[in-house]
């Protein structure tokens, strides 16, 4: 991987850099308070042309025809841009989704939010059959008795139907348990992670399929009735798995890859001290049983090869296909632990084929999301900014040709390659 440039953090939007999405020439980079709009067009360096302040962690971000959507996870006064903190005490405080018109990509207009309990730690959207209607699946965790709005012991997820053409009719729609047994207790001796609710889900409109990935288990779901998700096969790793944090399907949804963010992206889990399954990616094949029914079953662990030091915060987190027909690529950020291109082709035997490490000390955190998008890698630093890379002719070649007219990473579409 090269490194080709770098757009640093300014303005109003000094907070943390979050997740991305992508729509024709542009990205749409979520901040821990608020987002940026880059120009794509000269794709190896390119131009900030927009920047909002609209403080709510984490902002995390997704966009759909003229529709933007960002997550609040922190309690605010209000659900307007100027809003400040409030405690999760307070029955007064917001916390949910903000819902964007950008029919004009260099003007976008809020129109609607939407409360939603516990807030919006991340968002998965999921079009309708006809694409008039796009669905948003609301994730968000850490119930409290002492929240009015986030009493455990949070087993759903919180469905909003948006109508495309008409954005400011939003509503809630249902919050359905998915968790009616309670789901994994959870084990402190190993930082593993009680169940309540979801961290992050990704759809597979085409396949009717989305992945959740709730902290404490692993499960497929069933989103042909997209208002009803209902779950087909749940998994829980009491070995290894901390904190299931995201999913990620291969392009015929036969597999998905799960991340464990092991200390909530605080650790320097790639040290000798942790095994290579911690803090790892967890590779699970779909397998298509008799009688229609679906299961997730175990492959394998990937987990980047070097070894960092204690100082460097380092462990799975977001990445992307990269559309190579015939091949399971993926593109994905280690925080510090930099970027790293997999091959899963086999998913018993994953193996690394590129990488980029900043090294120790040059960014606060390093890198959170990373995403393949027309021929080249589009990457979020949490301290300092926007970053493109090229991989190399002999891994991304064929992807190169393959033209996207936009990428939500948590909202899969298939590539022909």
């Amino acid at each position: 991987m090269t490194h080709l440039s770098n757009q640093p953090k300014n303005g109003a939007l000094q907070g943390t850099g979050s997740d991305i999405a992508f729509q024709g020439k542009y990205a749409f980079a979520g901040n821990y308070d608020g987002f940026t709009v880059y120009d794509l067009s000269d794709k190896k360096n390119p131009e900030q042309v927009v920047q909002v302040s609209c403080p709510g962690s984490q902002n995390d971000i997704s966009v759909y025809k003229d529709i933007l959507v960002l997550s609040t996870d922190s309690s605010r006064s209000d659900d307007s841009c100027a809003s400040t903190s409030m405690p999760a005490t307070e029955k007064a405080a917001w916390e949910g989704i903000k819902i964007w018109d950008i029919s004009n990509p260099l003007a976008p207009e809020y129109v609607k939010s939407i409360e939603t309990e516990c807030g919006s730690h991340t968002h998965s959207l999921a079009p309708s059959k006809n694409g008039r209607t796009v669905y948003a699946y609301v994730s968000s965790y850490a119930p409290n008795a002492s929240y009015p709005d986030c009493q455990p012991p949070h087993d759903f997820v919180s469905i909003v139907k948006i109508p495309v053409k008409h954005p400011t009719s939003a509503e809630l729609v249902a919050t359905p348990n998915l968790f009616p047994d309670g789901g994994y207790e959870g084990d402190p001796e190993r930082r593993a992670s009680t169940t309540s609710g979801c961290h992050d889900i990704t759809t597979y409109a085409k396949y009717d399929l989305a992945a959740g990935a709730c902290m404490g288990d692993g499960i497929l779901m069933d989103i042909r009735d997209r208002e009803r998700p209902r779950v087909i096969s749940q998994v829980r790793d009491t070995e290894n798995f901390a904190f299931w944090h995201s999913a990620t399907f291969n392009n015929d949804a036969s597999k998905v890859v799960f991340t464990d963010e092991l200390g909530g992206g605080g650790l320097a889990t790639c040290t000798e001290e942790f095994a290579p399954e911690l803090g790892a990616n967890g590779i699970y094949d779909i397998e298509r049983k008799r009688h229609g029914k679906t299961e997730l079953e175990f492959a394998s662990y990937y987990k980047i090869p070097r070894i960092n030091t204690a100082e460097e915060n380092c462990v799975a987190h977001n990445g992307s296909l990269i559309p190579v027909k015939g091949k399971d690529l993926m593109v994905q950020s280690w925080y510090q632990g930099g970027v790293s291109v997999f091959d899963f082709t086999d998913s018993e035997n994953p193996r690394e084929v590129a990488w980029f490490d900043r090294g120790e000390g040059v960014s606060g955190g390093g890198t959170w999301s990373t995403y393949y998008y027309n021929g080249y890698a589009y990457s979020n630093d949490l301290a300092i900014g926007f970053d493109t890379f090229d991989i190399d002719d002999s891994i991304d070649g064929r992807a190169e040709r393959v033209k996207q007219r936009d990428l939500n990473p948590q909202m899969q579409t298939p590539f022909r390659g």
